[in-house]
């Protein structure tokens, strides 16, 4: 849907994106510094596969900090961004066919990265009525004695959806009994909540500190989506494992961006709380806008920075050219061509009929696109 807006707006059409997961905020200017003193002081060199010491430093600091997570050094490793870290976990774990249970709607790359692993993705589907969430007992169903991890992102990608703590102890309750599963816990968007607490599970399950790797990184939170730095905190032979691979792989992430890690995590970031404070401002916007387009229903997302509406109730309409809006993806694309707004369908993210839309834009920009959304729904019928 990006390169497609991009080829509309080259040929000059007023083109809105909402469909990319990338802050538009500019990276913390010192943040920028730090990383200008880093090339300025030849820091431009290779670095040790599981990252920099003062990084993993920072890391650990900032998981005792957050979260009362104590991780030895060597249980942390630094890679190009998250989807690194998951997938070099992903492939260090998985033997032909082990089973990997994926909550969806889920992030795009889950199950493609399980696949290319050599793993099986178990997709199991968790209705709006229940919050976008996995529920216990849908757990249960689903673990086989092939079941390798549970994936679990909160905030998620891309409903918003967070789990509370006590939704997190009724998951580890079902994990207790079953000893061979692991949990991978994408925390990626942990900093932009709105009136929920986050909870992670390492901290609420203690004892299943030895089956959890915890994945997190400075793109959504620090506005550094470019500089690619991701890390995971976990056992340590998972963690052997991966740095094995990453060192035949990209061998590690670069020098400079990791010096621009320090900083963010370590700085204070008070930013942090104005980039929350101005996304939570666009959410409530953006979801108000929506409940105005006939079709469409939304729910308010508690974290991350997407709203993840409803469309059935456009399903089966009519353009005013006569074309029948079958999917989704039909709506997606209309809005793109008879609109000029980028969206995402629900379809990518394995959920029908949705649309996702990042309201990681400016407050103009969010209301002349949601006010195109409006008026595209009229013309339905």
């Amino acid at each position: 849907m990006t390169a497609r807006a991009a080829e509309l707006r080259d040929r000059g059409f007023d083109v809105i994106t909402l469909s990319q997961g990338e802050p538009d905020f500019e990276t913390p200017t010192a943040v920028r510094d730090a990383a200008i003193r880093a090339i300025h002081d030849g820091k431009t060199k290779y670095t040790p596969v599981a990252g920099i010491k003062p990084l993993r430093e920072a890391i650990q600091k900032s998981l005792s900090r957050d979260h009362e997570l104590a991780y030895g050094l060597d249980q942390i490793t630094v890679g190009c961004g998250a989807k690194q870290v998951i997938f070099n976990a992903l492939f260090a774990s998985l033997d032909a066919g082990d089973e990997v249970v994926i909550p969806t709607p889920c992030w795009v790359s889950y199950p493609d990265m399980v696949a290319l692993a050599g793993g099986k993705p178990v997709l199991i589907a968790c209705d709006e009525c229940h919050g976008f969430k996995l529920r216990a007992e849908a757990l249960e169903a689903a673990i086989t004695p092939r079941t390798k991890w549970l994936m679990l992102n909160s905030p998620c990608n891309p409903t918003g959806a967070v789990y509370s703590r006590s939704e997190l102890q009724a998951l580890a309750a079902v994990l207790r009994r079953h000893a061979h599963v692991h949990v991978l816990s994408d925390d990626i968007y942990e900093k932009l909540t709105y009136d929920v607490d986050f909870a992670t599970m390492a901290a609420v399950a203690p004892d299943l500190y030895d089956r959890t790797l915890t994945v997190n990184g400075v793109s959504k939170a620090d506005a550094m989506t470019g500089w690619r730095v991701g890390y995971g905190a976990g056992p340590l032979p998972l963690i052997k494992a991966m740095n094995l691979i990453q060192g035949q792989t990209s061998s590690h992430t670069s020098s400079i961006s990791q010096y621009a890690a320090i900083e963010a995590l370590s700085g204070g970031r008070k930013h942090i709380d104005e980039f929350a404070s101005a996304f939570l401002q666009r959410r409530d916007l953006v979801v108000a806008k929506l409940d105005q387009a006939e079709g469409l229903s939304c729910r308010v997302p508690d974290g991350a920075f997407y709203v993840f509406p409803s469309c059935a109730g456009v399903i089966g309409k009519r353009t005013p050219n006569r074309k029948v809006i079958e999917t989704d993806t039909d709506f997606a694309m209309y809005l793109l061509d008879a609109f000029a707004v980028a969206v995402v369908p629900g379809s990518g993210f394995m959920a029908s009929p949705y649309i996702r839309i990042s309201y990681a834009s400016s407050l103009a920009d969010l209301t002349r696109a949601c006010d195109r959304i409006i008026a595209a729904c009229a013309t339905l019928s």
